[in-house]
C-alpha cells in the first residue's frame, strides 16, 4: 500500500530519468534512477530532500519547455499543446511531493504533525 502511496514520487523521478537522458545527461539519469532508493530509509530528511528535489524537478520543466517553446518559434511550429503537457508535467512533478503530507507517511518519515 505504501508503494502505491509513493508511486507519483516514483513515476516523477522516473520521467525525470528521461527527459535527461534525452539530454544526454548520463549522470542526472543515474542520479534520478537511484534517489527512489531513499524512500526506504525512515527519515524526516529523506521526506524532506525529495520534496525540494521534486520541486526543482517541476523548475526543470518549466526551464526545459520556455527552451523547446523558443526552438518551436524559430522553425514556425505550433508550441501551445508543448507548453500544456510541459506545465502538467511540471505540476505533476513539484506536487509529487505532497505525498509526504499523508498522515501514513507522515508517520513513516517521522514527520511531525
Amino acid at each position: 500500500m505504501i508503494v502505491i502511496r509513493l508511486l507519483p514520487v516514483i513515476v516523477s523521478f522516473g520521467i525525470l530519468a528521461a527527459h535527461f537522458s534525452r539530454a544526454g545527461l548520463l549522470p542526472l539519469v543515474i542520479v534520478c534512477l537511484i534517489i527512489p532508493v531513499l524512500l526506504f530509509i525512515r527519515k524526516a530528511w529523506v521526506a524532506r530532500t525529495l520534496q525540494v528535489l521534486l520541486l526543482l524537478g517541476g523548475f526543470e520543466w518549466i526551464r526545459a519547455m520556455l527552451g523547446y517553446i523558443e526552438l518551436r518559434k524559430s522553425i514556425g511550429d505550433d508550441w501551445t499543446r508543448l507548453a500544456m503537457i510541459l506545465i502538467i508535467v511540471a505540476l505533476f512533478t513539484a506536487h509529487s511531493g505532497l505525498v509526504f503530507q499523508e498522515k501514513s507517511l507522515k508517520k513513516r518519515y517521522k514527520l511531525g504533525s
